[in-house]
């Protein structure tokens, strides 16, 4: 669980940063070292909404907008209240000379450059807040010379380095908040000097080592985040006697194995956020816990804990969040089921999370007495057996319902139809007998529904058709009979049809054409007649077609050549005719196709997917001839003189009717494309929800006109899909990226649908942010689709690791730090991608040009186009192989299935190219020779042979061989040893992507110890 410290934060400082403003004072013009100060600010930022137009000669400073001045001492300035003006530039050092400041506010702005180490002379300062801005270095030990400070506010920027080790000093702080920055080390044990400190967040950083025992000395701390760094070793127990505590946030760390004390919540009295999620921690929940009758929300998740969970959590009458996910809780009789029972007290639980666990038995029908604001009820992967329970009925809030790879029996109710919110059904893996209920049809806000693996038996109800919101249906390997209803395929939004191992019969109707967003469609091992519809060609969007094993008669329609985007075609085992079109042969991205065991006869074509005998299968069809040598057809025969004459007096008069029948459609189509794109122009401009508060939903002419009609000169580079350009958005002060989709090249489509859900529950810093999107229409009346993002100025890794030779690369050369920084950063990224995200997620397309560069060199993973949730990944028994030559897994190659370990392998490659300076697919790389068979014939012994050899330079800087450069071969070694081992040629040889992180997070440390030596 991911508590929003920044929300939290957000109410809490206007309170805490309250002060009163703009006394007044003399119009004389007072201290001019104060006006100084002040007027060199003024030149060091950049002001676009008109900030400082109060700030010339006409007016005295203490009346300038943001200045307060002391009572007191009326020529002295007291405050300086900037706080979310735009202004950007850098904070200059001379504001240092304002000594009777107590108060800088300059948050929510964006600020780059360092903090001044001259705010060290400020002795009367009480309050800095610097939060939400893009402050880089760190944090200047000077600051602990500001004995009066009370309040430190740093959070959202680009900070690095320790915290200062005399930050405790500070013996008058109250508030301090450096979450959300790159800040590495120890927690310095000075902290528990700080005994008036009642908010201490440091959460999200890279903050390492054990949780000092000082922390228990700091009776007053109400807030404590600590939340997604890298501690480890065990809790000090005394810090959940705390009894000050309000917020108490440890998860996503790396803290020992450890057993909560029996006691635990006795001390904690006050406590509202319990978050321990995503740790080692292991025994028994202890019933205490309920002491702490406060909590709101309870994160527990992703850890040991063993045993049933306490009946005393219906003693938290105020809980909203409860998530008991990915444990090794019991339940199996009335009694370890009690806690269900006792959550009926909880009326305001909106969320309960208890997948993943040993839950087993009936779920009791007291679930029924939970409260009406129940939103989400997760039991999924456990243990649980009976029919469908029945109590959920009165559930009526629920968004979200999760029983699946249970051990359900019975049929699915007809009351499923009544739970009128519902967003997502997982009932898979379970086995659920007897039809789907009609009423499903009900469900008009479903999005996901999921019945793979069951033994349902019946039609398919046309009612499904009703559910307009309907995204992905996967009733895969049931017993469903009947036909396929053509109102499946009218649905707007559906993406994803998988209904592979039934008894399905009749003819695939026509109406499929209508499926225009359709991605996947998957009808095998049915008992499917008739002919493929000539519509499926409609279907541009279409990546996977499989219709395996039916009886399907006729020939394959030759508009399965429209399809650009088609990357695997299994049409086997079935009864059809004709010749291979060899339209097919054109589809550059057909990766995989499967023809065989029907009666197809005539030349098989040679383009494209044809040239690669490992990609087809055309066995079993003996009238085909001829094709490329190494599928050993038999060649064609040549026709004869009088056959030949015969076919082109056939082909003439063909070609005749044809061109009359041409002519006729084609003044019926012109006259059909004018009421189109009139018609279309009406359509409304944004289909796409925005992605954050700071930029609403944006137009295509906002987006023509932030780019200069997307001029050459903005742009940035070309993808596989579209353009990114530089742009500047009315109203804003930093360049943006917008991402536009060239929506004639296939899979264009697919792509934009694919990044958008990835992106939309993705929230880290080493994940490129999305700001907002655009679906609309140009000024030609065609689909427009983009993506805005932040503007990463230092470009992509591949151009810094690659520059060209024309010098247009400004930063050509990474140091070894710097390597190691931009591997940690792309390891954290894939490791919340691959463990922590909401739903985990494969990326699929890793390589250097998809990690992007801020200004402070932090890496940033992007282009989600072709990312795959983990929840998804293995549906399909037929995968298509995902990615860029050199940098695709071995498995895919073979069609395995697109996992995790997929990245882990992507990412190896990328740590062997960064240190020897290699692209993959160099041309050194043949006859067997790969970056990863090179590295290791050198490796051990002859590393420095096959480093980077701008890494050698470094070497060679020291002059003589010394300790520097024995560190220096013993970081190289470290990365290539853990690179090898992300590369290794089966998937369960490899780390997971949380393994790889701390490896290389310890390489790191080791380095930075030894440089600082």
């Amino acid at each position: 669980m991911e508590f929003p410290v920044s929300a939290f934060l957000f109410l809490v400082l206007p309170l805490l940063l309250l002060l009163p403003t703009h006394a007044t004072c003399s119009p004389m013009h007072g201290n001019e070292t104060d006006r100084a100060a002040l007027l060199d600010f003024k030149l060091s930022c950049s002001d676009p909404h008109g900030s400082f137009a109060s700030w010339n000669m006409s007016s005295h400073f203490c009346l300038w907008k943001g200045v307060s001045c002391s009572r007191k001492h009326p020529q002295r300035v007291t405050q300086l209240d900037l706080t979310g003006q735009g202004l950007s530039g850098y904070i200059t050092p001379s504001l240092g000379n304002l000594t009777y400041l107590r108060a800088l506010h300059l948050s929510n702005n964006s600020f780059t450059g360092e903090i001044p180490a001259s705010f060290g002379h400020l002795h009367r300062l009480e309050m800095i807040s610097l939060s939400n801005n893009s402050l880089q270095g760190w944090i200047p030990a000077e600051l602990c010379n500001c004995s009066n400070l009370q309040t430190l506010s740093l959070y959202s920027n680009h900070l690095e380095g320790r915290i200062p080790d005399n930050i405790g000093s500070l013996s008058k702080l109250v508030f301090l908040t450096l979450s959300g920055n790159n800040l590495t080390g120890p927690i310095p044990r000075s902290i528990g000097n700080m005994t008036s400190i009642n908010i201490l967040s440091l959460s999200e950083n890279y903050l390492q080592g054990s949780i000092p025992q000082e922390l228990v000395l700091l009776f007053e701390v109400s807030f404590l985040g600590l939340g997604g760094n890298l501690f480890s070793g065990r809790v000090p127990q005394m810090l959940f006697n705390q009894s000050s505590l309000v917020y108490l946030g440890l998860e996503m760390n790396h803290l020992d194995k450890a057993v909560l004390p029996s006691d635990f919540g006795s001390h904690l009295p006050n406590l509202q956020h319990l978050g321990l999620d995503s740790n080692n921690f292991e025994g028994p929940i202890p019933a205490s816990l309920a002491n702490a009758s406060k909590i709101l929300d309870l994160g527990l998740s992703r850890n040991y804990f063993s045993g049933t969970a306490p009946s005393a959590l219906g003693c938290l009458h105020d809980l909203t969040f409860l998530n008991l996910e990915s444990n090794s809780l019991e339940a199996s009789d009335r009694k370890s089921w009690e806690f269900i029972d006792s959550l009926a007290n909880c009326s305001k639980l909106q969320v309960i999370a208890l997948a993943m666990n040993n839950l087993g038995g009936d779920v009791p029908s007291s679930i029924g007495n939970l409260t009406s604001e129940l939103q989400i009820l997760y039991l999924g992967t456990n243990r649980l057996s009976g029919m469908f329970p029945p109590g959920i009925t009165n559930l009526q809030s629920l968004i979200a319902l999760s029983l699946e790879n249970n051990q359900y029996i019975g049929a699915i109710p007809q009351w499923v139809g009544k739970l009128g919110n519902l967003q997502a059904l997982y009932l898979e893996g379970n086995s659920f007998t007897g039809p789907i209920p009609l009423s499903i049809g009900n469900l008009s806000q479903l999005t996901y529904l999921y019945l793979q693996d069951n033994m349902i038996e019946g039609a398919l109800p046309p009612t499904l058709g009703k559910i307009k919101s309907l995204l992905r249906l996967n009733i895969t390997n049931n017993r469903l009979q009947g036909s396929v209803p053509a109102e499946i395929f009218r649905l707007p939004s559906l993406i994803s049809c998988q209904l592979s191992f039934n008894k399905l019969d009749g003819s695939l109707p026509p109406e499929v054409g209508n499926a225009k967003q359709l991605m996947e469609l998957q009808l095998s091992s049915n008992k499917l007649s008739g002919e493929i519809p000539d519509t499926l060609g409609d279907c541009h969007g279409l990546d996977i077609i499989d219709l395996a094993q039916n009886s399907l008669v006729g020939n394959i329609p030759v508009s399965l050549g429209n399809l650009e985007s088609l990357k695997v075609l299994n049409l086997s085992r079935n009864n059809l005719s004709g010749t291979i079109p060899k339209s097919l042969g054109s589809l550059k991205s057909l990766a995989q196709i499967d023809l065989s065991n029907n009666h197809l006869v005539g030349e098989v074509p040679t383009k494209g997917v044809f040239l690669n005998a490992s990609a087809l299968m055309l066995d079993g069809n003996s009238g085909l001839c001829g094709g490329i040598s190494k599928l050993h057809i038999p060649p064609c025969s040549v026709p004869s003189s009088h056959s030949l004459k015969r076919k082109r007096s056939i082909r003439m008069k063909v070609v005749a009717a044809v061109a009359i029948t041409v002519i006729s459609l084609l003044v019926i189509i012109i006259i059909l494309m004018i009421f189109y794109r009139k018609n279309k122009s009406k359509q409304a401009t944004t289909l796409l929800p925005s992605f954050g508060g700071k930029f609403p939903a944006i137009t295509y002419k906002d987006l023509t006109e932030a780019t200069d009609r997307f001029s050459l000169s903005n742009l940035i580079g070309r993808g596989r899909y579209g353009s990114v350009y530089r742009a500047m958005l009315h109203g804003e002060t930093n360049l943006v990226a917008v991402k536009v989709f060239d929506m004639e090249t296939r899979g264009a489509n697919r792509s934009f649908i694919a990044e958008c859900e990835a992106l939309r529950s993705l929230r880290h810093r080493n994940i490129v942010p999305i700001l907002t999107t655009c679906s609309s229409i140009d000024s030609g009346g065609n689909d427009f689709k983009a993506l805005v993002y932040e503007y990463m100025p230092n470009g992509s890794l591949d151009s810094l690791l690659h520059p060209k030779e024309d010098g247009s690369n400004v930063l050509c050369h990474l140091t070894l730090m710097q390597r190691l920084n931009i591997a940690l950063d792309i390891a954290n990224a894939l490791e919340y991608l691959h463990h922590s995200s909401q739903r985990h997620i494969v990326h699929s397309d890793l390589k250097p040009s998809n990690i992007l560069l801020s200004n402070d060199m932090t890496a940033r993973i992007s282009d989600f186009g072709l990312a795959r949730f983990l929840d998804n990944a293995s549906t399909s028994s037929t995968v298509v192989v995902k990615g860029t030559i050199g940098y695709i897994a071995p498995e895919y190659a073979s069609g395995g299935q697109v996992m995790a370990p997929g990245d882990v392998y992507s990412f190896g490659i990328i740590l062997l190219e960064m240190f020897t300076g290699r692209r993959p697919t160099d041309d050194m790389f043949k006859d067997g020779l790969s970056i990863v068979s090179f590295v290791e014939a050198s490796f051990p012994d002859h590393i420095l042979e096959i480093m980077d050899a701008r890494l050698q330079e470094e070497i060679d800087d020291f002059g003589v061989y010394n300790e520097s450069t024995v560190m220096v071969m013993e970081c190289v070694h470290s990365v290539l040893s853990i690179g090898l081992c992300c590369t290794r040629q089966l998937p369960n040889e490899r780390m997971n992507m949380r393994e790889v992180s701390m490896k290389l997070q310890a390489v790191r440390e080791s380095y930075d110890r030894g440089e600082a030596l």
